[in-house]
């Protein structure tokens, strides 16, 4: 399988596949990596989004402090795994350099494309949630655009290059409370600000993903097409579960899906997965692929408090998603 335009990643977090392990991802046995209170005032730290930056890792993470305040803040790391996480949160420039009005962010991702880092997030409009988007360089200073959508969406996820000239997203339209619903739509831009092009990419199915569906980490580009990990949720007598499946999209039309996997590829099980502030939640922001051994670390949210990391290869996954579709 060939990795296009990937990045060598010598120093990625890895640990090999448990003996007896037949699961095409496995966990990490340093499960969690970062708990509830790594930082000052934190009751949980989740969802959060991670990058190569500077011969070691940066990171965008999602913390909920002690009075349920919804921020992000950023983080460094020499080997992926044990991170320093600044206690104060991002502050947000304007093009003039000025702070803007920050209501609150939950669930970054953080995309490289070309010589900018960007991070996109569900972003508080006038109380109401939409997608923010800002860059940085050198994860101290961040300039913000204007919103992608119009309330309500959420999971806004950029491809890592252009696409027919413009840059790419997917993204998960959205209602003002916990969207009992939800399905998959592809968007381009000449500028990052004006959004169009909008096409359906695929909804909810059956049973592990039979609610809602919605994007999560920055796509893998590779000869078979774009890999994308998402995450599918089912409504179960005691709430809802959310697990991760994964897709193979078409490389020029990326809202053509080629294939996409029946079972989940990972659920919540663990004890740090299924007890928590939100039970029984897996929700992958982060996969990190080294285009010279094809392997992938994923960073996930788990049971909306702590944060794990999950490993499998772009092989293995291709051919799991192609046989199991």
């Amino acid at each position: 399988m060939k990795i296009v335009n990937g990045e060598n990643i010598p120093n990625l977090p890895w640990e090999e596949r448990p003996e007896g392990c037949t699961d095409v991802v496995w966990r990490s046995a340093k499960n969690p990596i970062i708990t509830r209170d790594a930082i000052k005032n934190s009751n949980s730290i989740f969802n959060s989004a991670v990058v190569p930056f500077n011969g070691g890792f940066a990171g965008v993470f999602r913390s909920d402090d002690t009075t349920r305040r919804q921020a992000l803040h950023v983080g460094f790391s020499s080997d992926g795994v044990n991170w320093d996480i600044n206690d104060d949160p991002i502050r947000f420039l304007d093009k003039d350099g000025n702070v803007n009005e920050f209501e609150y962010g939950y669930d970054p991702r953080v995309c490289r494309i070309e010589d900018k880092y960007y991070v996109t997030w569900c972003n508080g409009f006038k109380r109401f949630p939409t997608i923010g988007i800002a860059h940085t360089t050198d994860f101290k200073n961040f300039y913000q655009y204007e919103n992608a959508f119009l309330p309500f969406n959420r999971n806004g996820v950029l491809f890592p290059r252009k696409i027919n000239g413009n840059f790419a997203m997917l993204s998960r339209p959205s209602d003002r409370g916990h969207t009992p619903f939800g399905d998959m739509f592809y968007s381009e831009s000449p500028d990052m600000t004006f959004w169009g092009k909008h096409r359906h990419v695929m909804g909810p199915t059956t049973n592990w993903q039979s609610t809602k569906i919605g994007g999560g980490p920055v796509p893998i580009e590779t000869d078979e097409g774009w890999l994308i990990i998402y995450h599918g949720v089912l409504t179960s007598c005691n709430g809802f579960v959310y697990s991760a499946g994964a897709a193979i999209l078409d490389l020029d039309e990326p809202w053509k899906v080629k294939y996409r996997t029946k079972p989940y590829i990972i659920a919540p099980r663990e004890l740090y997965e299924t007890v928590g502030d939100v039970p029984n939640v897996v929700f992958p922001c982060t996969n990190l692929c080294d285009a010279q051994t094809g392997r992938i670390t994923i960073y996930y949210g788990a049971a909306d408090t702590v944060i794990g990391m999950a490993y499998t290869t772009v092989d293995e996954l291709v051919k799991f998603v192609k046989e199991n579709s």
